[in-house]
């Protein structure tokens, strides 16, 4: 029986796949959320204006970009997940551990973003049916929203990105 090797156990692919799952599973719970939330107001908006409907499809568009970041990073780490190379692992913990890191990092950050895009954009719609002067604030609001995913999205490509070796 080979010797385990203490930084590259056979259960550190595990961690890089559970990040890569995060990642996708919490950005799209985001962009969900976001879609269906601002779909509502802009759904109610839409009863008293049609005309306004496409002006404000902006919070559903942007909800659903939280999505394609969440499908970046699983990408990335799907791809960084090495099987063992001639039974000897190539994968380290200390990868595993990154790769979970800016999974949860770029996925619970998509979906704070998309509460955040779905409560804004529900009520933005709304009121800026009644008072379009409002209009200019929502879409502020809303990239401010959206920036939240964006930082996940770069620490996620941060973390991605740290190398793990398997010789001490």
């Amino acid at each position: 029986m080979p010797e385990l090797d203490p930084l590259c156990p056979p259960s550190a692919p595990f961690f890089g796949f559970m990040g890569a799952a995060a990642a996708l599973i919490f950005a799209n719970l985001g962009a969900a959320y976001g879609t269906a939330k601002s779909g509502v107001g802009i759904s109610s908006m839409g009863v008293l204006k049609p005309d306004l409907v496409m002006k404000s499809i902006i919070p559903v568009i942007m909800a659903g970009v939280l999505g394609i970041y969440g499908l970046i990073i699983a990408v990335i780490i799907g791809n960084g997940v090495t099987p063992s190379e001639g039974g000897k692992p190539s994968y380290s913990l200390f990868q595993g551990f990154a790769h979970l890191s800016g999974g949860l990092a770029c996925g619970l950050s998509g979906l704070a973003a998309g509460i955040a895009i779905g409560i804004v954009g529900d009520a933005g719609v709304r009121a800026s049916a009644h008072q379009p002067k409002l209009y200019v604030g929502m879409v502020l609001i809303l990239i401010f929203a959206e920036a939240l995913g964006l930082y996940g999205l770069i620490v996620g490509l941060i973390l991605t990105s740290k190398p793990g070796s398997c010789s001490e």
